[in-house]
């Protein structure tokens, strides 16, 4: 079947624009903005500060120019007590991002590995998320940063479901575009490129869904605003290629558990049309972990059972949490 892709985002838009005009029939979902809950301890500049004492000044780089790089990590309680997921990928790409955009980082990856295990061990959290940034500091405006000093944190707080606590999601396909190549480097984890997908968040919203699909220049699929996608056809796993992406280090702990199970994937170009065929869909992402799909713009998924997609999420799951001994590489333990 074909799908008049222009056509379809004509009327969903026509409804957001109608939408807007009646705030009576306007629903936003609201479980994607998750208030904080605040832990004892912030760690900044080679400091643990208490959380109220960890303060950026208004005149900073970073928060008038979107300067500055950032990491999400989980971490999970298991048996054996806590194990960050991942550290040692995480903030090996904070610091790539970081040599990208011209910041001094006086810090390794093994560095930022202990000062997180220690951040852990000071705050009692057992399980949550941790979030490193480092950006350009303050007494500096103007569009070359370079005599900003930078500044780096890390903080950390409990967070469970990121996109839903809901088995499966309600997708759409935004007006808004991914970023491109030409614009800017697509691997480097920057906070000013979350605008774009901030945009196309609350558009999805706005018109009822749970979390929104980018598409590149091409007009093929992209990503999520925070998430990878993944599609599954006659038991194939396919995923973009990583040309218009962010690739993420949970696509690349799926893609790796995949090749484990013998599972086909391909990593391609995804047309509209055959994301709107799948038989599966779903997002990777640290903070998405693996959600499942069962819509996308009114498109259900052909097996709604969604087999491959459950088994590869408890695959991750079981991974993440130090339940299966070949992924003992991916995990830092917290020896408290």
């Amino acid at each position: 079947m074909k799908y008049s892709y222009n056509y379809t985002k004509f009327l969903q838009l026509w409804k957001y624009s109608r939408a807007i005009q009646n705030q009576n029939h306007f629903i936003i979902t609201k479980f994607m903005a998750i208030k904080v809950e605040e832990s004892k301890f912030v760690w900044k500049n080679g400091t643990f500060l208490t959380w109220n004492e960890a303060k950026t000044h208004i005149i900073t780089h970073s928060l008038h120019y979107g300067s500055g790089i950032f990491e999400g990590i989980r971490f999970y309680e298991t048996e054996e007590g806590t194990v960050i997921f991942r550290a040692k990928e995480h903030f090996e790409r904070f610091l790539r991002s970081g040599k990208k955009i011209h910041l001094e980082i006086p810090y390794t990856q093994e560095d930022f590995t202990k000062i997180a295990v220690e951040l852990v061990k000071k705050n009692q959290v057992a399980q949550g998320y941790m979030r490193p940034i480092a950006y350009f500091g303050e007494g500096y405006m103007g569009l070359d940063p370079t005599s900003a000093d930078t500044d780096i944190a890390l903080a950390l707080w409990p967070w469970k479901a990121y996109l839903s606590e809901s088995k499966t999601l309600r997708a759409h396909v935004s007006s808004i575009r991914r970023l491109t190549p030409q614009q800017t480097d697509m691997h480097v984890k920057l906070t000013g490129h979350y605008f774009n997908s901030i945009l196309a968040s609350q558009e999805a919203r706005g018109l009822g869904y749970n979390e929104a699909i980018l598409l590149d220049q091409n007009g093929n699929v992209a990503e999520g605003p925070g998430e990878n996608i993944f599609i599954v056809k006659n038991n194939v796993l396919i995923t973009p290629a990583e040309n218009f992406i962010l690739p993420g280090i949970t696509r690349d702990s799926i893609l790796e558990i995949a090749r484990d199970e013998k599972i086909k994937i391909e990593e391609r170009t995804i047309t509209v049309e055959e994301l709107y065929e799948a038989d599966e869909a779903f997002f990777t992402g640290t903070a998405a972990e693996v959600s499942l799909i069962s819509e996308i713009d009114g498109h259900m998924m052909k097996n709604q059972d969604l087999p491959l997609s459950t088994k590869l999420k408890k695959l991750y799951e079981d991974a993440a949490r130090g339940k299966t001994p070949k992924y003992e590489k991916w995990l830092t333990r917290v020896i408290q």
